[in-house]
């Protein structure tokens, strides 16, 4: 049966299991050149002289470096935007505004009947800033945003409290391997796990035959309580944000 939290983090993230068991060691270190060591050590990026293997920053080609650098900017202009701890959460219940489709429904029944579904979206202030969220609205919700971000104005609305900016980090994290490392690649997945389930505890969805008990955002104390936990998690991604746009510092 589909799990309806953690499944997004291999549909949404095209990154299979056997790409996180890859170990790089990333940009800066080097390999001592042994019998029977991986042959990806012995092929681009890596350069092999003297006995050890290296990530030559010299082999990122046009194409690669111009997407690298357009990651290490987008970095850059998220961690330097004032962050916003009002949203709630609440581009869940805006997909399934209105109830023409709710992705989960085979899986999962929402927790609250759909009319109170649309009056909470109506009622509060929806300041989506993330395109990849946003796209998924219910299109009658997507009038209801304070902001319209596209895909081709990204970095001018990403910012550093948004879950799904810091579950991006994964994202990132995967698209600038092997530069940056595994060890940073499955820190930023496993925050990605995180904030996939408060993402979906916060949602409109009853999720205790999955073991979560919901984070009640219909409700002030609800709200106070997603906003604690956003904080703690928006921390943890400040640090990782920071160390990939250190590892992307080759760039430069």
């Amino acid at each position: 049966m589909p799990h309806p939290i953690d499944d997004f983090l291999f549909v949404y993230y095209p990154f299979s299991f056997g790409k996180l068991e890859a170990w790089h060691p990333g940009f800066g270190t080097a390999l001592e050149v042994v019998e029977g060591m991986p042959a990806a050590f012995g092929s681009e990026p890596y350069r092999m002289t003297g006995g050890v293997a290296f990530l030559d920053t010299g082999m990122p080609g046009g194409k690669e470096r111009q997407r690298l650098q357009w990651i290490l900017e987008l970095l850059e202009a998220t961690r330097d935007r004032a962050p916003n701890f009002a949203c709630y959460g609440l581009h869940e219940w805006a997909m399934v505004y209105g109830g023409k489709e709710v992705r989960h429904e085979k899986t999962t029944p929402l927790r609250l009947p759909q009319a109170e579904i649309d009056a909470l979206v109506k009622s509060r202030p929806v300041v989506c800033s993330h395109f990849d969220a946003f796209r998924f609205f219910a299109p009658d919700a997507q009038p209801l945003n304070r902001l319209q971000p596209t895909l081709m104005d990204r970095p001018a609305f990403e910012q550093p409290a948004c879950i799904h900016a810091n579950m991006d980090l994964y994202k990132w994290a995967a698209k600038s391997m092997p530069w940056i490392g595994s060890e940073l690649l499955l820190d930023c997945f496993e925050l990605a796990v995180e904030l996939r389930d408060l993402d979906m505890r916060a949602s409109p969805y009853d999720l205790t035959a999955w073991g979560r008990e919901p984070v009640r955002i219909e409700t002030p104390e609800g709200r106070r309580d997603y906003e604690r936990e956003q904080r703690a998690l928006a921390e943890k991604a400040a640090v990782l944000r920071s160390r990939l746009v250190t590892a992307l510092g080759f760039l430069a």
